[in-house]
């Protein structure tokens, strides 16, 4: 599963997703996690109500599952959710990106939460629709 971070450090969960003039972009499985991409925006990204600024990174996202970010506004969240894009909030700015991904990692050989539980499930029914092409 695809998973996102704003991020202005590539370390640290630490953008705002609208404001965020960067999202990194992993695969992430029970076997360990990759790095796959950096999404750059530009622009007016500033925090005024501009909701345009929000169409590239949505779009950017579509195949994404989960989206850690330090603070959404809830339209934006609203927007993400629409899209099956389910954003998650930083516990804080310090928060580490690699801490998140072997927490996940973790977690997906386990016994993952009902929520995530509906994802992978989401997640495999697109790949099997995808085989039969």
């Amino acid at each position: 599963m695809k998973v996102a971070f704003t991020t202005s450090d590539n370390v640290h969960i630490n953008a705002h997703f609208g404001s965020a003039k960067q999202i990194d972009l992993y695969d992430v499985s029970p076997d360990g996690f990759n790095f796959l991409n950096t999404f750059v925006f530009g622009g007016d990204l500033e925090e005024n109500g501009n909701e345009d600024k929000l169409v590239p990174k949505i779009e950017a996202l579509s195949d994404c599952a989960i989206v850690y970010v330090s603070t959404i506004g809830g339209s934006a969240a609203a927007r993400l959710i629409k899209h099956k894009v389910t954003p998650i909030k930083a516990r804080s700015e310090e928060e580490k990106i690699d801490d998140i991904l072997n927490e996940l990692v973790k977690t997906l050989k386990g016994n993952p939460p009902p929520w995530l539980r509906k994802i992978i499930q989401q997640e495999s029914k697109s790949l099997d629709f995808d085989d039969e092409d």
